[in-house]
């Protein structure tokens, strides 16, 4: 199924340690929330720059894509918080400041991870394309949580929790990213748009 085993771990470890780089910085800045979303805006902003505003070939499904995972995230988080499923900590408001721009970011990280990942696929039918997006999906944002959760930014209250994450939790974080990648991938089809990742 893979055809350089060692370059594709050798990218899946690179990925998975910035994630992990992430969690920690959030986890122990919690307190500065203002500082938090104006680096992780300053990053995003830098991202769009590289990749959509400054090349020839401008990348709008990966704009989208982040907006798209912002808007159910942050809807996704106000819904869960109100209920009481969760709760953040050492900030004065419900939700951080850096919360939507975490959400952007998430997309970023999961989409350049798999243009980098799909090329070592042997075969890169749409198949294997999203089974290898729900693995990603599925384990590398739980990962970013663990550590977060352990250094106190928040606490989950729904049962049936793994180092803290609960099922449900999974459920969601996997169900966001898939409805994006759905809905890009229709976009692409529509507009007959050329990605790796949507295609």
């Amino acid at each position: 199924m893979i055809t350089d085993k060692k370059k594709f771990y050798k990218t899946l470890l690179i990925g998975t340690l910035k994630l992990m780089v992430a969690g920690i910085f959030i986890g122990y800045l919690k307190e500065y929330d203002a500082w938090i979303a104006a680096l992780l805006a300053a990053k995003i902003i830098h991202n769009i720059y590289k990749n959509v505003l400054k090349p020839t070939h401008k990348n709008w499904l990966l704009l989208l894509g982040m907006l798209l995972t912002c808007f159910g995230g942050i809807v996704g988080e106000t819904w869960g918080v109100s209920q009481g499923y969760w709760e953040y900590h050492a900030v004065d408001s419900a939700l951080p400041l850096w919360l939507p721009f975490a959400w952007m970011y998430a997309f970023y990280f999961l989409y350049t991870l798999e243009l980098k990942l799909i090329p070592y696929l042997k075969n890169q039918r749409q198949k294997n394309k999203i089974l290898l997006a729900l693995v990603l999906a599925l384990i590398l944002p739980a990962l970013g949580e663990v550590i977060t959760i352990h250094l106190g930014v928040w606490t989950y209250y729904w049962p049936f929790q793994i180092l803290g994450v609960p099922l449900y939790a999974f459920i969601c974080l996997v169900f966001v990213h898939m409805l994006v990648y759905t809905i890009l991938h229709v976009v692409c089809k529509k507009y007959k748009i050329e990605d790796v990742v949507f295609n």
